[in-house]
């Protein structure tokens, strides 16, 4: 008996297909000893999915919820004493990041100067920062949005597996704990309400003031103001994280489309050369700060990972790391990204010329 093709079926068993292929991905790479195997484990199973015809649309509120509860983990973690830190380091670590910029920005320069893809599209592509901000700033800028997407989503992809695979081989499995995961403990009502206010308030109110990220920025910055006050007590249960990074992985992974995989082809062996290149050069970054600063390789690795922040976040938080010096830093480098992003395209569209248009003749 002939199966029908997946993008035949209904709307209800596609769903049903992908929850079920991401618990089964998740639960294999969680035996595997990979962090952050339930944002993975999704992710592949939406990139499965997607090509195959068969993608879904995560709807957009639960979207925006999750990088709220995304936003949230990252603002329990910034303390006074993170930002003591950056206080008295702050030339080396404003050193990094805007060595990690202009190197993104050569990548992206040299894109657009070898005839790959034009230049407000390759300088949008190669930014790292929120993979989703980068998407929706590029198309007001004049980029192709869907290269852009295929440029961040791979660069999002392969650096989540390679933060993955590196967090894997610096854990020391005699010094893991056992400990069995408490799926749903009890929340305090004020803790619990407090959290609810910041997600869902902060969430539309990023949307409201149409904010880059604004969904997952605006509850990272008044969380962080407010856990360095003591105000709050961000207390995240795992079952919101759990579906959090569900929805985020469905989000990424369902953008590799067939149809823009083709869109992309021709640019892909490039595109994903420059992105190893930078997830190189930024791991040499990390051995500058464990050499300078005495940081331990894996919290300056996803310190200095080139994206995406939410992603990083995950693999953070399944890992033996300092998250706060994580996120404090790729929060750093992404405002910096927000700020001189249109700037940069701007200069090197001028500085390139236009690549023709595929259907132009000759002119009579």
């Amino acid at each position: 008996m002939r199966v029908p093709a997946i993008a035949t079926w209904p709307r209800g068993a596609r769903w049903a297909a992908l929850l079920v292929v991401s618990l089964l991905l998740a639960y294999g790479l969680e035996q595997a000893g990979l962090p952050a195997a339930l944002l993975l484990g999704p992710m592949f199973a939406g990139i499965l999915l997607a090509v195959r015809g068969g993608a879904v649309a995560v709807p957009r509120v639960p979207y925006f919820m999750s990088q709220g509860v995304i936003g949230c983990l990252i603002a329990s973690s910034i303390t006074r004493g993170i930002l003591l830190t950056f206080y008295a380091d702050w030339p080396l670590f404003t050193g990094v990041v805007v060595t990690t910029l202009l190197l993104s920005a050569l990548s992206g320069w040299l894109i657009s100067r070898l005839r790959i893809l034009p230049g407000t599209t390759a300088v949008w592509g190669s930014t790292p920062g929120g993979a989703t901000a980068m998407v929706l700033m590029s198309a007001s800028y004049g980029a192709d949005p869907q290269l852009v997407a295929f440029m961040q989503y791979s660069r999002v992809l392969l650096v989540a597996l390679t933060a993955s695979l590196v967090a894997r081989l610096w854990v020391d499995p005699h010094a893991m704990t056992a400990a069995p995961i408490v799926w749903f403990p009890p929340i305090e009502w004020r803790s619990g309400l407090e959290l609810l206010l910041l997600v869902v308030v902060g969430a539309w109110l990023g949307r409201v003031l149409r904010l880059p990220a604004g969904p997952m920025l605006v509850p990272l910055v008044v969380g962080s103001c407010l856990n360095v006050l003591g105000l709050v007590m961000l207390d995240l249960p795992e079952w919101l994280l759990a579906c959090s990074y569900m929805l985020v992985g469905w989000t990424i992974g369902l953008r590799f489309t067939g149809k823009s995989l083709r869109h992309a082809a021709h640019a892909m062996p490039q595109t994903l050369a420059a992105t190893l290149i930078l997830i190189a050069f930024c791991g040499a970054l990390s051995w500058v700060l464990v050499q300078t600063v005495g940081l331990d390789p894996l919290t300056a690795y996803l310190a200095t990972s080139p994206g995406g922040m939410d992603s990083v976040a995950i693999i953070a938080a399944s890992s033996n790391v300092d998250m706060s010096f994580v996120m404090a830093f790729q929060t750093v480098r992404f405002v910096l990204v927000l700020m001189t992003g249109p700037a940069l395209a701007r200069l090197i569209a001028r500085l390139v010329p236009p690549l023709p248009q595929p259907d132009e003749g000759p002119v009579h």
